[in-house]
């Protein structure tokens, strides 16, 4: 059974940076691609971050484009999401996920994290 165990996380005023990190186990683990998403209070997940297991490609939404980075240690099979220059709006829950293709869609993934609380203060 695939599990993805998240860490990080936090508070941090706005302007500052955090990093999640997203750990991959188990032997049936073969997703092709990985994500990010977040849920805020009363809003459905969103897609922002996504890559390439095999080759390093990166996706990302335009709401979060040239703040956050993904990336991936394929030694430890973990993700990562570098944010920076955070704003009050980037306020929600994160998810990591797993899944066969590169995809925006929140159900189209097979395996998620357990999420971890991002809170960003003016």
């Amino acid at each position: 059974q695939v599990q993805l165990v998240q860490s990080g996380g936090g508070l941090v005023q706005a302007g500052g940076s955090l990093r999640l990190s997203c750990a991959a186990s188990g032997r049936s683990f073969s997703a092709n691609f990985m994500a990010w998403f977040r849920q805020a209070p009363g809003k459905e997940r969103e897609f922002q971050a996504g890559i390439s297991w095999s080759s390093g490609w990166t996706f990302y939404a335009d709401s979060v484009k040239g703040r956050f980075i993904v990336s991936r240690d394929l030694a430890k099979n973990t993700i990562y999401l570098q944010m920076n220059s955070l704003k009050p709006e980037d306020t929600a829950v994160y998810y990591c996920a797993s899944g066969a293709q590169m995809t925006v869609t929140a159900p189209e993934y097979d395996h998620w994290g357990p999420g971890t609380q991002v809170t960003v203060s003016s």
